[in-house]
């Protein structure tokens, strides 16, 4: 049976780097994307995944409980859509209510971070013969530019839950996501600095050194292909070749958001997950096709204690980030073109425990839909009003990544094939037709 192996684009990338390290330019930041404009006006769709590690709180975002005792200390405020209503710590987002769907009647039978996590972006439970990719490594190989060096699907500080569930599975190591990650904590009062692994030069690396070190790379590897010519190492040396390709590409502006005013990056916020969001618009400008971007580092939403201090300070970030993501992605006529998903790996108890915190509950929480290809303005489902069970409106994981992939006009049932040669649609859900359009 064929078997991917560990090896993915951070392990290439890093080995170009010692292969020599430089090509001439100043920084291999520019190895990773595409020059300014490199990217067609064209009709390219995009995804950003804005994912909250640690399952957030449905009552204390999207779903408000203000009559019952559930509903907590968090109040409810008015959006630009009547009778739509947010969490109070959301203000910016309910200004552009209009543009988001809400399904409140999301359910899973997963409550493990880890598998929930797994079932949320796989669409499968783990374990089983079959690896399945996670959805943005089958959605940036529909929606990719196969010409572009760019990469496909970038993910910004991914949580600790969802590094196991980040696999291309089946789909094999070029379809990989490229990291981003924190390069430490910031200094008081700076913005989080983010970086790409891997790609900062040797310094004692030149361009003579590195095309020689190249070129004697290249007479082992077409040595090596002629006896071993498996699939693995077909995958390996495929990968090898795209890490080699993006050092020699020039784009490093796309990742160095000291290119942007402060103006703008405060506007983002500081943190990490504002940073990021600013990341994702300066990549979806230069045509990645899949941007993820992670809030909730260390406990995140896993708020078990204190939940009502911790969401407060975690929505802060969240309406910062996300609606100033919108907005500039709309003021360059790219919203239209780019779908926005909030998820986590499942939601909160309605009931509020000794701790003052949420358990986890798979059973009833809720996702939003936003920008290209959602009929924005609207909740679809609902739960009851203690907030236990879905009672109108209920999908579940297969749903939804069936729905994301309507709404970039992907064709959920596309298939791709499995090890063993068994066809795998990307998702076999029924789309929400009503969040449409």
């Amino acid at each position: 049976m064929f078997q991917t192996p560990v090896f993915n684009r951070r392990q290439a990338i890093a080995a170009a780097v010692s292969i020599g390290g430089s090509l001439g330019m100043s920084d291999l930041l520019q190895s990773i994307t595409a020059v300014a404009g490199e990217a067609s006006e064209n009709d390219q769709r995009h995804c950003v995944l804005l994912w909250m590690s640690g399952g957030p709180s449905q009552i204390d975002t999207f779903d408000m409980k203000p009559a019952h005792k559930n509903g907590g200390s968090i109040k409810e405020i008015a959006t630009a859509v009547p009778g739509l209503r947010f969490s109070e710590h959301l203000p910016q987002l309910a200004r552009q209510a209009d543009q988001l769907a809400i399904l409140r009647g999301m359910a899973t039978k997963e409550g493990d971070h880890q598998r929930g996590t797994t079932v949320m972006r796989t669409g499968h439970i783990a374990g089983g013969p079959v690896r399945y990719p996670a959805i943005g490594c089958s959605l940036s190989k529909s929606l990719r530019n196969p010409d572009s060096k760019l990469p496909h699907y970038v993910t910004v500080a991914p949580g600790p839950f969802a590094r196991g569930s980040l696999s291309p599975g089946f789909l094999g190591p070029k379809f990989a996501a490229t990291s981003v990650s924190v390069s430490g904590p910031p200094a008081a009062g700076n913005f989080a600095q983010l970086r790409v692994d891997h790609l900062q030069p040797h310094g004692f690396v030149g361009p003579e050194r590195f095309e020689s070190r190249l070129a004697l790379w290249e007479s082992m590897q077409a040595a090596y292909l002629k006896t071993r010519n498996a699939p693995n190492t077909i995958a390996q040396d495929t990968v090898y070749r795209s890490a080699i390709d993006m050092l020699g590409s020039n784009a490093k502006d796309a990742f160095d958001l000291s290119a942007e005013s402060d103006t703008v990056r405060e506007a983002y916020g500081r943190g990490t997950f504002g940073q990021g969001c600013l990341m994702a618009r300066r990549l979806i400008e230069r045509g990645v096709p899949l941007v993820e971007v992670t809030l909730g580092d260390g406990l995140g939403w896993d708020t078990h204690a204190n939940n009502f201090e911790q969401v407060q300070r975690l929505c802060q970030q969240l309406d910062a980030g996300w609606s100033t993501l919108m907005t500039e992605l709309a003021d360059r006529g790219l919203l239209e073109k780019t779908t926005i998903l909030w998820a986590g790996e499942f939601g909160r108890t309605p009931a509020i425990n000794s701790n003052g915190g949420r358990d986890h509950f798979p059973q009833a929480f809720s996702c939003v839909l936003a920008g290209g290809g959602v009929a924005g303005g609207q909740a679809f489902g609902a739960t009851s009003t203690d907030g236990m069970e879905v009672v109108d409106g209920k999908i579940d994981q297969q749903d939804l990544l069936a729905t994301l992939c309507k709404a970039l006009g992907v064709d959920p049932t596309s298939e791709n094939i499995a090890e063993g040669g068994r066809p795998i649609a990307i998702a076999e859900g029924n789309p929400v037709e009503q969040v449409l359009l």
